[in-house]
C-alpha cells in the first residue's frame, strides 16, 4: 500500500474504503452483507494496509456508522475513521451534538476526519466552523474536512475555522474529471488533500456493464451513465482502459482507479461488495502508470460525451418501468 505525505496518523492510505453500502438498502446487498460480509471486507482491508475508511451519519441512517465501527473494534490505531454531519441548521450545539452521536454509533471516542458532506447554501461556514472548533478542542475531532466543496468556499471555510480543513471530498473519475483544473493542483501546492469519492462511477468504469447488461441496483438504475446509449457511447473509453489494462496485467477497473489517485494529493474510497473486489481495488495503488498512458487515457475520456440531465430522463424512466 502507499501512503499520502501529508501529517496524519496514521497515514492515510492512497486507496480507502467508503461504506455508503454498509447498511444502505438502495444497493441491494442485504442483511447477510452488511452483517457478515461488510466486516470481512473491513478485516481484510487492515490485513492490507488500508487505513481511510470513510461513512457518514446518513449512510443508512447511522448504520453503516455502526457496522464500520463493530468491524475496526479492537484494531483502532490502525485506522482513520473519517465520517460526516449533514449540514441541516448546523448551529455549533447541533453539530458538537451530531458529532457526539456520530461517535457513539462507531463506538469510537474520537473522529478522525470530521466532514461537512454538503455545503449548506443559507448558513455560512463561519457557523458551523465554531461547531468544528469545539470539537477540536475538546479532542473528539481530529481534523476537519469537507465535501462538495468549490475551492472557494473550501478557502473560505479553512478561515472560518482558523486552522487548516485538511481535506474535500469531491466525485472525481475519468468521467468527472472537474477537481484537476483546480482543486487538485491546489492540494499539491499546499498540502491540502482532494478525497475522490466514486472513483469508478459507480462501477460504470469497472467494464461490468453493457447496453445489453445494465446494472439492477437503485442506485446504479438512476445514475445516467448506465443508459444503454452511453455504454455505447464509452466504447473508446473502454477500450483504451482495457488495452493499458492488457499491457499491466491487471483490469480495467485498476486502471481506472490508478488515473484516479496518479496525483499525490488525492486519496479514492471506491467501495466494495466483496472481498475479491477490495483486494483487487487496494491492488491499484502498486500501478505506475506512464505520462503517454495517462493522457491516452484523459483524451479518450474527454472524447466520451454523455446523455446527461433533462435529456436523460426519458431513458431513466423507461429503465425504471422496466424495472418494476
Amino acid at each position: 500500500m502507499r501512503y499520502l505525505a501529508v501529517d496524519t496518523a496514521p497515514k492515510l492510505s492512497k486507496i480507502g474504503l467508503g461504506t455508503w453500502q454498509f447498511g444502505s438498502r438502495q444497493w441491494g446487498y442485504g442483511t447477510l452483507y452488511a452483517e457478515r460480509e461488510a466486516q470481512a471486507i473491513v478485516h481484510r482491508a487492515l490485513e492490507l494496509g488500508v487505513t481511510l475508511f470513510d461513512t457518514a451519519e446518513i449512510y443508512g441512517l447511522g448504520r453503516s456508522e455502526r457496522i464500520l465501527g463493530r468491524a475496526i473494534s479492537g484494531h483502532r490505531d490502525q485506522v482513520f475513521l473519517a465520517t460526516k454531519i449533514l449540514p441541516v441548521a448546523p448551529l455549533p450545539p447541533v453539530v458538537e451534538q451530531r458529532a457526539v452521536a456520530s461517535a457513539n454509533r462507531a463506538g469510537v471516542s474520537r473522529i478522525d476526519l470530521y466532514q461537512v458532506h454538503q455545503p449548506n447554501p443559507v448558513a455560512p461556514d463561519t457557523v458551523t466552523m465554531r461547531g468544528m472548533r469545539a470539537l477540536q478542542r475538546i479532542g473528539l475531532v481530529g481534523e476537519v474536512g469537507v465535501s462538495n466543496y468549490s475551492l472557494d468556499r473550501w478557502k473560505a471555510a479553512e478561515r472560518a475555522l482558523g486552522s487548516r480543513v485538511l481535506s474535500n471530498q469531491v466525485q472525481y473519475s475519468l468521467v468527472v474529471r472537474g477537481p484537476a483544473d483546480d482543486l487538485i493542483p491546489y492540494a499539491e501546492q499546499t498540502g491540502h488533500v482532494v478525497i475522490a469519492y466514486s472513483p469508478l462511477a459507480q462501477g460504470f468504469l469497472s467494464g461490468r456493464y453493457g447496453p445489453d447488461s445494465p446494472p439492477k441496483d437503485r442506485v446504479r438504475s438512476v445514475n445516467p451513465y448506465f443508459l444503454p446509449v452511453n455504454l455505447e457511447r464509452a466504447a473508446g473509453l473502454f477500450g483504451v482502459l482495457r488495452d493499458v489494462a492488457e499491457a499491466h496485467g491487471v483490469t480495467p477497473a485498476q486502471v481506472a482507479l490508478a488515473w484516479a489517485i496518479r496525483s499525490p494529493a488525492v486519496v479514492a474510497i471506491p467501495g466494495a461488495s466483496s472481498v475479491a473486489q477490495l483486494e483487487s481495488n487496494v491492488a491499484a495503488a502498486e500501478i505506475d502508470l506512464a505520462d503517454t498512458e495517462f493522457r491516452e487515457l484523459s483524451d479518450a475520456a474527454a472524447r466520451f460525451q454523455p446523455v446527461t440531465g433533462p435529456a436523460a430522463l426519458p431513458g431513466l424512466v423507461r429503465a425504471r418501468l422496466r424495472r418494476g
